[in-house]
């Protein structure tokens, strides 16, 4: 592609952006090379700007062995030291290991590709610094994403104060699709944004119910946008473009993986004032937005759901780790996302109550026991039994092991 056809492209891919072709391409082409969130390419873009960093490590020939390319990428970062030591920078270390990453794809057929999928495209290109790019991602410094291609409105996506996320697993149950259509309908009727990864499960639920309460929604996608992931969502994601937004910070053509789904996730928490689990089991990949909400120091909601579901085994545990916050109501992702404690510190179960003194006194702490056992000791029924130990489960004043309920003795 010539640098007339570029220009061109740019001014339809960016209406009213600034364009600087040699910035812009070579953005891309970064995008290209390095994976999302790469800490490497992100700093060395920082500091010396992506034409310039790419120039410094671009290599289109092949090397003749594994040795020949270790060789190269010592070269190459005595360039880099020499370039951040002319800037009077602190030397950039991790140069070496990036290259070798980065060359395998520094192909031209690889990246005339990415520019031919984005000519016949009909997204926006969204660069740091322009009107509406996301202020939260700024947070995640050199992590952060060196684009983003935009299906449908991008201005969807600066409007930080009243967007909130809600994530949850893909095998939701009754319940969980439930809350989430409520949280996701309530929040979309208030003028918010409901952001989620379009997924099966709790993000599908959300998304549909922001469009159908005539809201805002923002889906962000693993993948490049040349096509929708996963594809039973496709006509669904499709109606996000039209209505919302569908974003993505990788290149056409680029396939999620179980990475790039990880690294998405680190988005949809930056860029939201807020984000919620819904319902997660201990290893759904809600959790790590979770994770990445504690690092980002973005506030972090869960609800909470039947002790006995496993799909809601996540959320008790951020709950009783006290990494999240009780969520039961659209009032309180609203109380979140502008900082108040929806919850007190007090434990839930009331003080007053002998109800759970009996339950309390009914388990051990070395020894699991049954919910029936339990019932049998505290003299009162399962279903009574079961509701009294959710909410010492959310205290931390109770625990579940493999082999049933356990009393946690906590410092005072």
């Amino acid at each position: 592609m010539s640098t007339r056809e570029r220009v061109a492209l740019w001014d339809r891919l960016r209406p009213g952006g600034a364009i600087d072709d040699d910035e812009l391409t070579a953005r891309v082409v970064w995008s290209v090379l390095a994976e999302p969130g790469d800490g490497i390419a992100g700093s060395l873009i920082d500091d010396l700007g992506a034409a310039e960093a790419l120039r410094l490590v671009l290599r289109r020939e092949p090397f003749s062995s594994p040795a020949s390319a270790r060789a190269e990428a010592v070269v190459i970062a005595r360039e880099v030291d020499r370039a951040y030591a002319e800037r009077g920078l602190e030397r950039l270390s991790g140069v070496r290991a990036g290259f070798l990453r980065w060359h395998p794809r520094m192909t031209g057929e690889l990246i005339d590709t990415v520019f031919g999928m984005a000519a016949a495209s009909r997204c926006t290109l969204l660069l740091p610094g322009d009107e509406h790019w996301p202020e939260g991602v700024l947070s995640l410094g050199a992590h952060a994403p060196l684009l983003l291609w935009c299906l449908g409105d991008p201005g969807l996506l600066d409007d930080f104060a009243s967007s909130g996320a809600l994530v949850g697993t893909r095998a939701s149950t009754g319940y969980g699709t439930h809350v989430a259509t409520e949280l996701s309908a309530g929040l979309a009727e208030r003028g918010w944004t409901v952001v989620s990864g379009g997924a099966y499960g709790i993000d599908a639920a959300s998304h549909r119910a922001a469009l159908a309460a005539g809201g805002r929604t923002v889906s962000v996608m693993a993948g490049g946008l040349n096509s929708f992931y996963p594809t039973g969502n496709a006509e669904l994601l499709a109606r996000i473009a039209r209505e919302g937004a569908v974003v993505a910070e990788v290149p056409f053509g680029t396939p999620p993986t179980p990475f790039r789904f990880l690294a998405r996730n680190r988005l949809i928490a930056a860029m939201t004032s807020a984000s919620v689990v819904v319902e997660a089991g201990l290893r759904s990949g809600s959790i790590n937005t979770a994770n990445h909400c504690g690092k980002l120091g973005r506030p972090l909601g869960a609800v909470p759901g039947a002790v006995t579901s496993p799909a809601s085994a996540g959320c008790h545990l951020l709950l009783r780790e006290r990494r999240a916050q009780i969520v039961t109501s659209v009032d309180d992702v609203v109380r979140l996302a502008a900082g108040d404690e929806a919850v007190p510190l007090e434990p839930l179960a009331d003080p007053v109550d002998p109800r759970y003194e009996r339950v309390t006194k009914a388990l051990n702490a070395r020894r699991g026991r049954p919910l029936s056992e339990v019932a049998a000791h505290a003299g009162m029924g399962e279903t009574e039994t079961a509701q009294l130990l959710g909410v010492l489960l959310l205290d931390g004043a109770v625990r579940k092991s493999d082999t049933g309920w356990v009393s946690v003795h906590r410092a005072r």
